[in-house]
């Protein structure tokens, strides 16, 4: 690596190099569109005409209440319910007010269940006693209805003995069918096996589902339609975000002049969008995408390039946050620094204190600063050989992992909260905020450990968790598996019982703790992006769905 790139990077200093590899993208995001709506001509009218036929679908009175709920269940499951959301939330406080749910088939109630759970609804998993036979057993063998008992178990809490035996009776008797099953339930079964619904990210999953329902023989096809036009022209809303993110990235110029960082800003997109697609949130996106990429770089420098005298720097800069400090950093690291300042500056008055809470931006630059301070400690941590406690370690890594940050901007530029008290009560790392947290330092430390090892690093949770209980690296990562069910677990119970302080918090630390879930699903998916990660961009950026 030159160091003339650098700046004043010094040249007699032993440097490390994560050797990242390069972006896969090349410069294709910065002109790249789909032109779906230039080529498809009244597809505007076409689309709003098939959205009116859907919703009347869904408004309608009936007293089939199964295929209402498997109705719902499916506008859901295909990405358009954000266009009815007050319909939606009727229909699920009619279903949760009725009582009869009690002559149900297994079916029916594990999609009631799920749909009710997932919208905030408290549902007793007692409803499920009833289909356990005279043994305490349950009895089924039809495959969908597996399926469907299996997605509805991944919204259990602690305590849930029922949920507990049916996720494994319903996994072991889908992966005995599964060989036997046929396009589209195959398909729908092996995606849930793999990532169950809850814990995928929604676009993700609706790009999985659209072809999985248009092959249903029982499919409406007004629905269907919709859901693939609707899915190509919101593309072309977030193609027009990322190329707009990609112009920003080059300007600055990031990949040549730190070139030991991972170029990664259409991943960084990838990962917002996972957190909120819908067409409102679009300035959300765009400043949650620069938030990534900067704070990826920062990641970088402190743990791969920096000395610790140059962080320790960067960090007193941050601290001051003021544009004279740049002066008081090296060279190098000051392209970041401007471009750290810049964003705040450009989102200021449009999202981060829009809607009169001229507040919002003490909360945004104190988070952000909180981050930075966890990666100057563990930047101590490796330039001074000091070995923190397990829980020393964790308790640093739920800041350093970025989910807390993360959460606050989002909540704060998706701006769906009405009390100054929900942003203290997000800042002070409460059960939902610190769940989602530890789930993202377990799969991130999982999936990333041995290569941070290569490196030099040695301070992992794996590794702590292993020197503090006397276990093997094999029994530790088995406990850090064990303990991601159980914060899942307390994530789903600390969602159920939001209340007006908290309510605003959850679509964000559900959503970005799905984000992770799929990113590091196969390993390190961000800084090595060049398999599925690529893979499920381009099927969610690149190629439109055929009509």
């Amino acid at each position: 690596m030159s160091s003339a790139k650098l700046g004043s990077a010094s040249e007699d200093v032993s440097r490390r190099d994560a050797n990242y590899h390069p972006t896969v993208w090349g410069d294709f995001f910065l002109t790249h569109s789909s032109n779906f709506l230039e080529n498809n001509d009244n597809i505007l009218e076409k689309h709003e005409e098939l959205k009116q036929e859907v919703r009347n679908l869904l408004v309608v009175e009936t007293s089939d209440l199964p295929s209402k709920i498997q109705l719902t269940d499916e506008i859901i499951r295909l990405g358009v319910g954000y266009h009815f959301e007050m319909e939606i939330k009727a229909q699920l406080e009619k279903l949760h007010d009725h009582q009869l749910h009690l002559n149900f088939d297994l079916l029916t109630t594990s999609v009631w269940f799920r749909l009710l759970r997932g919208h905030g609804f408290s549902i007793s998993s007692d409803v499920f006693k009833r289909f356990k036979n005279t043994k305490g057993e349950f009895e089924t063998e039809d495959a969908r209805t597996l399926w469907c008992l299996y997605e509805a178990t991944h919204l259990r809490v602690d305590g849930e003995d029922i949920l507990e035996e049916a996720i494994q009776f319903s996994r072991k008797r889908l992966e005995a069918l599964l060989p036997k099953l046929s396009f589209p339930l195959s398909e729908c079964v092996r995606d849930a096996l793999h990532i169950p619904y809850h814990r995928n990210v929604q676009r993700l999953a609706a790009r999985q589902y659209i072809p999985q329902y248009d092959a249903e023989q029982t499919k409406i096809e007004s629905l269907s339609l919709f859901a693939k036009i609707d899915f190509n022209m919101l593309q072309a809303l977030h193609q027009s975000e990322l190329r707009e993110a990609s112009r920003w990235w080059k300007e600055f110029d990031f990949p040549s002049k730190l070139p030991y960082a991972r170029d990664r800003i259409a991943e960084g997109y990838y990962w917002m969008m996972g957190a909120h697609f819908e067409p409102k949130f679009s300035l959300s996106r765009k400043f949650l995408n620069r938030i990534i990429g900067i704070t990826s770089l920062i990641d970088d420098t402190y743990d791969v390039y920096g000395t610790l005298e140059e962080v320790t720097l960067f960090t007193e800069a941050v601290e001051r946050w003021d544009i004279e400090a740049v002066k008081d950093i090296p060279k190098y690291m000051q392209v970041i620094y401007i471009g750290m300042l810049g964003i705040f500056e450009d989102f200021k008055d449009n999202l981060i204190n829009a809607r009169g809470k001229d507040y919002c931006i003490d909360y945004a630059i104190e988070v952000f600063k909180e981050i930075v301070r966890s990666y100057q400690r563990e930047a101590e941590y490796f330039h001074t050989g000091y070995v923190p406690s397990y829980d020393e370690y964790m308790e640093n890594s739920i800041i350093s992992g970025g989910y807390k940050m993360f959460i606050i901007l989002m909540l704060i530029g998706r701006g769906e909260f009405e009390l100054k008290q929900t942003l203290d009560w997000a800042s002070t790392i409460p059960e939902m905020v610190k769940a989602s947290s530890l789930i993202a330092r377990y799969i991130d430390d999982l999936q990333t450990y041995k290569a941070e090892e290569e490196r030099g690093e040695t301070v992992s949770a794996v590794r702590c968790y292993m020197r503090e209980y006397d276990v093997s690296e094999e029994e530790a990562c088995k406990k850090m598996r064990e303990m991601i069910e159980i914060e899942w677990k307390r994530l789903n119970k600390t969602t159920l019982e939001a209340d007006e302080v908290s309510s605003s918090v959850v679509i964000p630390s559900l959503n970005f703790t799905r984000v992770l879930e799929v990113m590091y699903d196969k390993g390190d998916g961000y800084s090595d992006s060049q398999g599925v990660t690529k893979d499920r961009i381009a099927a969610l950026l690149r190629h439109a769905i055929e009509i």
